[in-house]
């Protein structure tokens, strides 16, 4: 992956996604930042172009079906070729988290439609550009609750174990066509995701986003060090000083 291959980064108003495009852009890389809510979406390219990045923003739902052709006809107006496809956006679903057995079946299906299905829409939408050339890459960010069963975790933990064999999935189909397909586990952050799951949790013990995405940055631009395929724990990914 090049300096120049152009980002698009979900859920990146804030906590991981935005210190991804941070990261992203300071590289080199044109980003598209996708996010929900408008103002903390524009506020995040506003900083970037004033640091002399290459930024741009789209409001996009990726539990919205039909949002996702949008965005990514959107994406290649602006950018051209979308060659990095970071699916950062998830939800926890209800609050506080319910148990399984008081997840309603719609309660689910909601989580599942941002979480999973989301990304998979997206990636489909744009797989023509990240095929071209063979050089795409794809990266699903993760969760250790996709790995550990944590009471209270039940929807968010399906969809994210859903979303690893749906990397893997991807990895095995388009190994031919130069994709490269990854999913990361990032650890427990400091971020208002973690906040909503656990509001009394001791900050100091939580991981700085900015730090993991200088992990995940590091990782992408290592793709023998982490081919297509891998499930990578960020932490235990070393950086160079």
């Amino acid at each position: 992956m090049t300096e120049r291959t152009a980002a698009l980064i979900t859920g990146a108003s804030r906590g991981l996604g935005r210190a991804l495009a941070r990261r992203l852009a300071e590289r080199g890389h044109p980003v598209v930042l996708v996010a929900r809510e408008r103002e903390p979406l524009l506020a995040a390219v506003a900083e970037l172009a004033a640091a002399g990045c290459t930024a741009h923003a789209i409001e996009g739902d990726l539990g919205d079906p039909d949002d996702a052709r949008s965005i990514a006809a959107r994406a290649t107006a602006l950018v051209g070729r979308v060659g990095l496809l970071v699916h950062n956006a998830s939800t926890l679903g209800p609050l506080p988290m319910p148990s399984l057995a008081d997840t309603t079946p719609e309660d689910l299906a909601a989580v599942l439609e941002v979480n999973l299905l989301g990304p998979f829409r997206l990636t489909r939408a744009l797989l023509g550009g990240l095929a071209l050339g063979q050089g795409g890459t794809v990266l699903h960010i993760s969760s250790d609750a996709a790995v550990e069963a944590y009471p209270g975790w039940g929807a968010y933990s399906v969809s994210k174990a859903a979303l690893d064999h749906l990397s893997r999935v991807w990895a095995a189909e388009l190994a031919d066509a130069g994709v490269r397909v990854l999913s990361v586990d990032p650890g427990e952050m400091d971020t208002k995701m973690h906040a909503d799951a656990i509001p009394g949790a001791d900050r100091s013990t939580l991981a700085d986003p900015e730090e993991v995405a200088r992990r995940i940055v590091a990782l992408l631009h290592d793709p023998e060090g982490a081919p297509s395929g891998a499930r990578v724990v960020a932490a235990k990914w070393e950086v160079a000083a």
